[in-house]
């Protein structure tokens, strides 16, 4: 590889880095706001998206699931999302938009199967 290459390289994974600390203060910002100020909350969100979008790195999974995934409002169970929990998934209603994201329990669902398939082998 040559010299070139391996500084675009290195500057490519410096940038995916700050991407990353900018998506963690904004969501943070979200969090802290969000009592005060759910449209500046909301902001937040829409620029963290923003960041995620233009540096092509992933949401961190912590606040992967704070956020609606149609309107992009920040949400906190209980104030402006709903969470239940149903056989096999967790249901998250947005009280904003009235989206629903449905997330599988994969570590129970895993288990059973293990179970599961030990029994039938006998």
């Amino acid at each position: 590889m040559s010299r070139k290459n391996f500084l675009r390289r290195k500057e490519q994974r410096e940038k995916k880095e700050i991407a990353r600390e900018r998506i963690e203060i904004l969501f943070t910002l979200a969090e802290r706001v969000f009592p005060y100020d759910k449209s500046l909350a909301n902001r937040y969100v829409g620029i963290a998206l923003g960041v995620q979008q233009k540096a092509k790195v992933k949401m961190p999974r912590k606040w992967k699931r704070r956020y609606c995934k149609k309107c992009h409002s920040f949400l906190v169970p209980g104030v402006n999302a709903r969470v239940r929990l149903r056989e096999g998934h967790v249901v998250v209603k947005c009280l904003e938009c009235g989206h629903i994201m449905r997330y599988p329990y994969l570590r129970e669902k895993k288990a059973k199967r293990k179970s599961f398939k030990s029994t039938q082998h006998l």
